[in-house]
């Protein structure tokens, strides 16, 4: 695949783009892990709130591969990051200001949809920009500033509300959603290559094939979906049921939601450095396996051990799984869908069945709580991982092929720049 048109990227578009992962955390998700701390401690049964993730995740499941194919054909892909990012904050500061069901129910929808095209349009706009070759490396520092941008969030949301409560949250939304989105102005738009973020490797004037034959006829592309739904039905509720067990236990929603988030993205931190080099030295694959037995070992320490303390643990591991899938999967896409042209609308369709996982497993850890205590439901979610584990290791070499520059040595065939 060529490179970008610019290849001296290392200026104002590739900073911004930084700024921009920094930044994106509080304005896509809006209230994000918080809202089920914030809720928890007004009375809102887990059942409710699995419930309200559940609604959520299937109306951003169904948005997804529509947004996924818009993000193809568009060339507006800044633009379909500015208007969520506007909408989303906007549905926060409303449950923030009145937390009624209206609010709750109403809000968090509208920001399942329109947050749903933050994700694809953003991977559009980093492979338009650098490239199918750096695309891989240019993933891993899009994480890197993402998780380095919620830890800065995270502390000072601990601080903000120490000082301000929940004024000081209000403020700091308004603030990062500013700066998201002056970062996304900042980028340079005759720097995308469009038909490369639709993840062409050339382009022969001919229409790219239709999104759903492609995703049909790729099995690659199936079994990675799959793979993901199995994990997410598993990890998906977890730090949610955290946060909820101990905001209840200590009062403090907020704080402790910030202390328990931030242990994980320090963690993913480490395993956004972590990445490059394990694919270059090991290959994607391991990179998988390493993020899919890190959650049934994440489920048993968090069933075993009710003390506060369990929560540094089963939090660096939760960077672990969900760190290395967060990386992996973008990569295994653009691989498994190289050439046909619908790398964005194929992502979103993976995004999409691994969001069916996620989904259900919300009130499934609703309902094993009701019945069996936060213990329970760490147990069971922590097992299904298994099952994600068997389906990667028989089918890994449809799920994660090597890099498709085989002309360099082994060891940098799959390298995440050549």
């Amino acid at each position: 695949m060529q490179r970008s048109r610019y290849p001296h990227l290392a200026g104002r578009s590739l900073v911004a783009l930084a700024v921009l992962n920094f930044f994106l955390a509080d304005a896509r998700d809006g209230l994000g892990p918080f809202l089920d701390g914030f809720l928890a401690t007004r009375g809102w049964s887990p059942m409710t709130l699995g419930m309200l993730a559940t609604i959520g995740g299937m109306l951003g499941m169904i948005a997804t591969p529509l947004f996924g194919a818009w993000v193809d054909s568009s060339r507006h892909k800044r633009t379909l990051i500015v208007i969520p990012v506007v909408l989303v904050t906007g549905a926060a500061l409303w449950t923030l200001f009145t937390p009624n069901n209206w609010s709750v129910f109403g809000g968090q929808s509208a920001t399942a949809v329109v947050g749903a095209i933050v994700g694809p349009a953003l991977m559009g706009l980093t492979l338009g920009l650098v490239g199918e070759k750096a695309f891989s490396r240019q993933v891993s520092r899009n994480e890197f500033w993402n998780h380095v941008g919620n830890v800065f969030s995270l502390a000072g949301i601990y601080f903000v509300t120490i000082a301000f409560g929940i004024n000081g949250i209000i403020g700091l939304m308004i603030v990062t959603a500013t700066a998201a989105i002056t970062a996304v102005v900042a980028i340079n738009p005759d720097q995308i290559d469009h038909k490369v973020a639709r993840g062409l490797g050339h382009d022969d004037g001919a229409a790219g094939p239709s999104g759903f034959s492609v995703l049909a006829g790729s099995k690659g592309l199936i079994l990675l979906a799959v793979t993901l739904m199995i994990f997410h039905f598993g990890n998906a509720p977890m730090s949610r049921l955290i946060a909820q067990d101990f905001s209840i236990q200590l009062g403090t929603p907020f704080r402790t939601t910030a202390i328990i988030t931030g242990i994980s993205q320090v963690s993913m931190i480490a395993m956004a450095l972590a990445a490059p080099l394990l694919i270059r030295r090991f290959g994607l694959a391991t990179v998988f396996l390493i993020a899919l037995m890190a959650l049934p070992v994440r489920g048993m320490i968090a069933g075993l051990f009710t003390g506060f303390a369990s929560i540094y643990p089963v939090q660096i591991l939760d960077g672990v799984g969900a760190g290395l899938i967060g990386i992996a999967t973008p990569i295994a896409a653009e691989r498994i869908l190289f050439g046909t042209g619908r790398f964005n609308v194929g992502l979103a369709a993976v995004m999409t069945v691994q969001g069916v996982g996620a989904s259900l497993s919300n009130v499934a850890a609703g309902w094993l709580t009701n019945i069996g205590g936060y213990g329970l439901a760490y147990w069971v979610h922590g097992g299904v991982a298994i099952l994600a584990l068997a389906a990667f290791a028989a089918a890994h070499k449809s799920i994660a092929p090597p890099a498709k520059d085989d002309d360099d040595a082994l060891t940098t065939s799959v390298a995440l720049v050549n």
